[in-house]
Parts: structure tokens; C-alpha cells; sequence
């Protein structure tokens, strides 16, 4: 999106929210990331946030797609355990490479090591996506993944990186919806994804849910 189109996505994504944090919302995101909700906001179903007090499993050598499947279940059962009547959805993305996952950064020299290990290279991206609901059991769980190249650049380019995108809240220490030009080459599959909630899959759980909106403008490259 261009600067203005993505902060009028912005704002109807927080308009929505004020709305559905005012009244009785059939689903909840079990999640902080301001990135899933303002994709889940383009879906147009009524939702509201929770945030799940749970200890992530973040094994490096862990298989990344039973990593983000875990997470993102643990996320949406324990929101789910305190609102039984709701449809509850987790997700968890995480990034990966020869072997390794590259979760979310210690800190800056942590991130700038995940940037300077990614470059020039391909890898690939994990997203786990859960929905539960206590009343009847529900229990759906789906995932996707992406590939993406990353450009060789040199720790001039993370210093500018870094200057646009704060890394620390990111799996692999960036982000496609900023900066891109900088680092990013390409990439193949979803890039809603690679943003951290595959609209694509998220859309087909819901509707097996029977909950159905009137969807905005979907997220996308500009």
C-alpha cells in the first residue's frame, strides 16, 4: 500500500475495533500484534483482543511448523478457558533457516546477527493458525508458508533497516510491510503470512466457523 492508503487502512482497522470492544464480540484474538489485528479487522468480523499470559515454546531446533502449531493452540485455548462462549483465535509465525528457527530477537546485536545470517539467502516463513471455542469443543487448526529472499546488504543497510523498522517484536527481526526495499529481493506464497496472519487461511477457518463479515480492502504489496 502507499503511505496514505495504508493509514486509512489503519484507521478503519482501529474504528472497527473501538466498535467491537464496545459490544458482545462472537470471536477474540488471542494475540498483541498490532500487524494480525489490523488484518483480521479487514476480514469485517466483529472481534475483540485478549491477550493470552502463556510461556511460548521457542526451541531453536524445534520443528518450526509444530512449533507454530503448538503456540498458536496454547494461545487460543487459554483465552478460550476464560471465555467459553466465544470463538478464540490464536496464531504464531515464526522464520526459517538451515535447521534453525529464528524466533523474536534478545535484542538489537541479536537482531542485527539474524539480519547478517538471512542475507543473500532464501527461507522460509512458518504461520500457525488456531481456532477454539469451550462451549462445543471447536477445535480447528490450520497453518501456511511462505518464501522469502533477502538481498545481500551489508551492516550499513541494518543500520537504515533499523532506522524504519523496529525489529525486537518481529520472528527473524523484520518485517515485509516496511523497509522491504532495503533487504528484501522477493519472496513466494502468501504475503499476509509472511506479515504474521495468512488472510487466505484465516478466512476459509472462519467461514467453517459460520462467522462470516463484510470484508475491507485486503492487505497486500503496494
Amino acid at each position: 500500500m502507499t503511505t496514505r492508503k495504508a493509514e486509512l487502512a489503519r484507521r478503519k482497522a482501529d474504528v472497527l475495533l473501538r466498535d467491537q470492544m464496545n459490544h458482545s464480540a462472537p470471536l477474540i484474538l488471542a494475540s498483541a500484534s498490532p500487524r494480525r489485528r489490523e488484518l483480521l479487522a479487514q476480514l469485517g468480523v466483529p472481534f475483540s483482543v485478549m491477550v493470552a499470559d502463556v510461556t511460548e515454546h521457542e526451541d531453536e531446533n524445534t520443528d518450526p511448523r509444530t512449533m507454530v502449531t503448538h503456540n498458536a493452540a496454547l494461545k487460543a485455548e487459554w483465552v478460550a478457558a476464560r471465555n467459553p462462549e466465544a470463538f478464540v483465535l490464536g496464531a504464531d509465525t515464526t522464520v526459517f533457516l538451515d535447521g534453525t528457527v529464528l524466533n523474536k530477537p534478545r535484542d538489537l546485536t541479536d537482531a542485527r546477527a539474524m539480519l547478517r545470517r538471512l542475507a543473500g539467502r532464501t527461507h522460509t516463513v512458518f504461520t500457525g493458525v488456531a481456532l477454539r471455542r469451550g462451549r462445543d469443543g471447536t477445535r480447528i487448526d490450520e497453518g501456511a508458508t511462505s518464501e522469502v529472499t533477502f538481498r545481500a546488504f551489508d551492516d550499513a543497510v541494518i543500520d537504515d533497516y533499523f532506522r524504519v523498522v523496529n525489529p525486537l517484536d518481529k520472528a527473524g527481526a523484520y518485517g515485509i510491510q516496511e523497509g522491504r526495499e532495503l533487504i528484501i529481493a522477493g519472496w513466494k506464497g502468501s504475503f499476509t503470512n509472511i506479515m504474521g496472519l495468512p488472510m487466505e487461511v484465516t478466512k476459509q477457518i472462519l467461514t467453517r466457523a459460520g462467522l462470516r463479515g463484510d470484508p475491507l480492502r485486503p492487505a497486500g504489496p503496494s
